[in-house]
């Protein structure tokens, strides 16, 4: 549950394919469950005041699963956006209950370092997971195997409150859970938001550049899988780096800060379409991701109690944050990329009145080209089922096999510009973070 967001990133270009649905909707895919989530956590955690934590967490387990279900056999946009709606407030229940079961099994701290690392790991490895599946099966099969892990979890949950033999009354009573009014604590303002924002940031790494390489790219999902596998790689790399250059917390966040910043610089100044070029900002990213979501969540949370309330508040400010990355970016590069289309469009008309070919071959390949691209406005287009169709003089085909690759050159490089701003907002949104870790000058003070 905390890596679902992650997971479903790669396979929203099927999704956008299959169910005949532009990428603006199609993000509602995301969109609608960190909303619902955002907004739940809060309230959901005051359930557990006085309630079984072992008995919510199961059920919002439950109600996970059973969305889950229904996400896998939506047959339209509208279905799956309300199934992930009623997944997301199943995982608020879900996380803040495992929070409070992992720190009464553990301690405080291991707990809740157990749980922002389950996290941090989720959302790393999340794409590449989602990719394989979409790439080896089809989008469904990725909230299907949730559904089984989902329904093992439910009496995992309830095993804690039988082992311990409690009923409610009992669990209520209990000095661990019962908190003294005394010792609850404030919110830490400052972490939070800029895990919000940090969220919003990482939304261009793990969302957009998923898209521009399935959708802008024309790759295929396990390709992407195994490309974006750099940041979960760079993330773990992340923490023996901190140890070994032994930088405290607020150093590791504001450096982590800036190598998102610059992580997301070099996206959108990529030269082509080269899977190359994409490996050292991805490494920045991941980087940057590792030195901060694990001390950021810790600090928000660090000898905060109740932890279910605080873990609620943490909850939210991240997923209202990915919310906040896909309102603003999402409308920023589907507006670009509709710019971007009339020059690709005459650069595409140029091509094919440029090529080698007899005219009547012309006017057949540029016929099923206007098809293509009437068909796909508003997002990248597909121009191989105009390729596809076309009947040509063997002589012929070698300029037509060169015609294609250069059709596609071209929109991949539409493409890229197309993402450039988008991830360029991103890169302020990690250094609009940064600046709201900077300690503010007391009044009075030199």
């Amino acid at each position: 549950m905390l890596a679902d967001s992650a997971v479903v990133t790669l396979a929203l270009p099927e999704i956008l394919q299959r169910l005949h649905t532009t990428v603006g909707q199609v993000a509602w895919v995301l969109i609608a469950f960190n909303l619902v989530l955002a907004v739940v956590a809060r309230p959901a955690a005051w359930f557990y005041k006085t309630r079984d934590p072992a008995v919510l967490c199961a059920a919002g387990i439950a109600v996970f699963a059973g969305a889950s279900a229904l996400c896998a056999v939506a047959g339209s946009l509208d279905v799956l956006v309300a199934a992930r709606s009623v997944q997301a407030v199943g995982g608020a229940f879900a996380v803040i209950g495992s929070l409070q079961l992992l720190v009464d099994e553990l301690s405080e701290r291991r707990g809740t370092a157990w749980w922002i690392a389950a996290g941090v790991f989720g959302t790393a490895v999340g794409p590449v997971a989602g990719g394989l599946l979409t790439d080896a099966f089809s989008w469904r099969s990725i909230f299907i195997v949730q559904v089984p892990i989902a329904v093992l979890a439910v009496p995992a949950a309830l095993a804690k409150r039988r082992r311990n033999g409690q009923g409610l009354a009992d669990y209520a009573q209990e000095p661990h859970t019962q908190e003294p009014h005394t010792q609850k604590h404030r919110v830490r303002i400052r972490p939070n938001i800029a895990l919000a924002l940090l969220s919003a940031a990482l939304t261009a790494a793990l969302f957009l550049f998923v898209l521009l390489l399935v959708d802008g790219w024309r790759r295929s999902p396990a390709v992407a899988a195994v490309t974006v596998s750099v940041i979960p790689l760079a993330a773990l790399l992340a923490r023996p780096l901190a140890r070994m250059l032994r930088s405290g917390p607020m150093a590791q966040t504001m450096s982590g800060c800036l190598l998102i910043a610059g992580g997301l610089t070099g996206l959108a100044l990529l030269p082509s379409a080269d899977l190359a070029w994409t490996i050292a900002p991805q490494a920045l990213v991941g980087l940057g991701l590792g030195l901060t979501l694990d001390p950021l969540t810790l600090q928000a949370m660090d000898g905060r109690r109740p932890h279910f309330l605080h873990g609620g508040w943490t909850i939210a400010a991240r997923h209202a944050g990915v919310v906040l990355g896909l309102a603003i970016l999402t409308p920023v590069f589907t507006a670009d990329l509709r710019s971007a289309q009339p020059p690709a469009e005459d650069a595409i008309t140029a091509l094919v009145l440029n090529a080698p070919l007899a005219p009547q071959d012309k006017i057949a390949i540029a016929r099923g080209l206007a098809d293509q691209l009437k068909q796909d406005r508003g997002r990248v287009p597909d121009l191989d089922p105009a390729f596809e169709q076309l009947s040509v003089p063997a002589a012929e085909k070698p300029a037509v096999a060169q015609l294609e690759r250069s059709l596609n050159l071209q929109l991949q490089r539409a493409a890229t510009h197309a993402f450039r701003n988008a991830f360029l907002i991103g890169a302020a949104l990690a250094l609009v973070a940064l600046l709201s870790l900077i300690p503010l000058r007391r009044r009075g003070t030199r």
